[in-house]
């Protein structure tokens, strides 16, 4: 877990939350669903990409009690969880997870994976980063493989990454923001010639939408 002092989170009834707000996913393959979504600070994988360095230090996001969280997830009218940050699998979830799914609220996770993911997950979103790859453990329960590309140089890595995932994985590319008008044609260009993959876009930015 994030840190050896685990108590702070007691039991997962705390965790660091940067902020929570009800909008809808903007990536990959639930794009467009409405979902209550929850960023937990702190992430040691340092993405150059990355829109929300600010939840990168766990230290200015002091655990707080995760039971008015559910209370609100529960009363949206998705009854939808999007868990994202950050890095969630660097803090126990099975606490959170587990009375999300007593008010029957469906429940997702956006994860590096670089520890083994705690909680129970109806939908696991792998987005692997090359310099904190996955545990391995997480390439087996993935439901959607989704790798951000910024030259074409990374697709070398999303084709490493979809040798390890299970039959069932869907598999998408998506061009990092920054970058997309430069790479648009190559990654529709290698879609087309290998149609295991899907396009992923941040269709929330279009949308001007959290």
């Amino acid at each position: 877990m994030e840190s050896s002092n685990t108590d702070i989170f007691e039991g997962g009834r705390k965790l660091p939350i940067m902020e929570e707000f009800y909008t809808l996913q903007g990536e990959g393959y639930q794009m467009g669903k409405a979902a209550y979504f929850v960023r937990v600070g702190g992430c040691d994988v340092g993405c150059t990409w990355c829109d929300t360095k600010e939840s990168w230090d766990a230290n200015l996001f002091p655990p707080v009690d995760v039971d008015p969280i559910i209370e609100r997830v529960s009363q949206t009218p998705a009854k939808t969880i999007v868990v994202t940050g950050g890095e969630p699998s660097r803090y126990p979830l099975d606490y959170f997870t587990g009375c999300l799914k007593k008010e029957e609220v469906t429940t997702m996770i956006e994860t590096a994976g670089v520890m083994p993911l705690t909680g129970n997950w109806d939908w696991v979103c792998l987005s692997p980063k090359k310099y904190s790859p996955p545990h391995e453990s997480v390439y087996q329960i993935a439901n959607e493989l989704k790798v951000v590309i910024q030259t074409a140089a990374d697709i070398e890595w999303a084709e490493k990454n979809a040798t390890l995932i299970n039959e069932d994985c869907m598999l998408f590319l998506q061009p990092e923001w920054s970058k997309s008008e430069e790479i648009m044609e190559m990654l529709t260009t290698y879609v087309m010639n290998n149609p295991k993959w899907r396009i992923s876009l941040q269709a929330h930015k279009f949308m001007l939408i959290p």
